[in-house]
């Protein structure tokens, strides 16, 4: 009897090392805070010397295990970063400035509640698309609210091209949460000579600066009798699809969203 008894403590002691040595292996599993603090930092490009933390935490969702890391820059603006507990990438991230949003020209304009007004929501998207007020017609500037996030959503369409394009601002930022553009009256190309893959390489490649072919998936496609080009660049965490006339090598679609959508 005394013998049983012995050899049960004895398992039951090491079912108790055994359990504590898995939990310290999944411990050392995982990046320590300032490790996160560091990858916030990185992604943000905010120098250590100038950022005041306000917020590390070690969160759990879904299964996955993360930091929640805030912090404050020298000229004030709020960053919040999701860092991956695991690998250390970047789940999510936001920055703003209360109070203030800035156009690609530099143009800053808020209202009482210290979120952008239509001229600035407007003005952004027409930066981004590389056109003037004068060169386009507008069809809708609505202020609309969706999951807690308050947004702009501006339409409006090229008058030579024809061209429409779609955005999401986001009113507290400035920043473009999604844009989509297509060529709906377009006149593609049924026959003729078919430019080379470089070329639309180049094209695409052109409106999403810093990317590389690295970046790029694309293929050569018929649709309804006619050749186009159809691809994707994922870069600096937004995801690029589009659609090229293979004959003239016209854009003839081109959306824009967040990977994390």
């Amino acid at each position: 009897m005394r013998k049983k008894i012995l050899a049960a403590a004895l398992l039951l002691t090491l079912g108790l090392a055994g359990c504590s040595a898995k939990g310290q292996s999944v411990q050392t599993d995982l990046i320590g805070e300032d490790e996160a603090k560091t990858a916030a930092l990185t992604a943000s490009g905010v120098a250590q010397d100038n950022a005041t933390f306000t917020k590390t935490q070690l969160e759990k969702d879904d299964g996955k295990t993360y930091y929640e890391i805030e912090f404050t820059d020298a000229d004030g603006v709020r960053y919040e970063y999701d860092i991956d507990a695991v690998t250390g990438t970047v789940i999510a991230y936001e920055s703003e400035k209360k109070g203030t949003a800035k156009t690609q020209s530099g143009q800053t304009t808020t209202d009482a509640s210290g979120e952008i007004d239509e001229a600035t929501a407007k003005q952004t998207a027409l930066d981004d698309a590389g056109l003037t007020a004068d060169q386009v017609t507008f069809v809708k500037v609505e202020r609309e609210q969706d999951d807690g996030v308050t947004k702009y959503e501006v339409e409006f369409y090229a008058k030579d091209t024809y061209t429409e394009y779609d955005y999401e601002i986001n009113a507290q930022t400035g920043a473009i949460l999604a844009m989509d553009a297509d060529a709906e009256n377009y006149a593609p190309q049924t026959s003729g000579t078919v430019v080379s893959e470089d070329t639309v390489k180049q094209t695409v490649l052109a409106k999403v600066p810093g990317a590389s072919e690295s970046d790029l998936k694309m293929r050569l496609e018929t649709d309804d009798g006619r050749q186009q080009y159809e691809g994707t660049i994922i870069y600096d965490e937004m995801k690029y699809e589009f659609e090229v006339d293979a004959y003239s090598g016209a854009i003839r679609e081109w959306d824009a969203e967040s990977v994390y959508d």
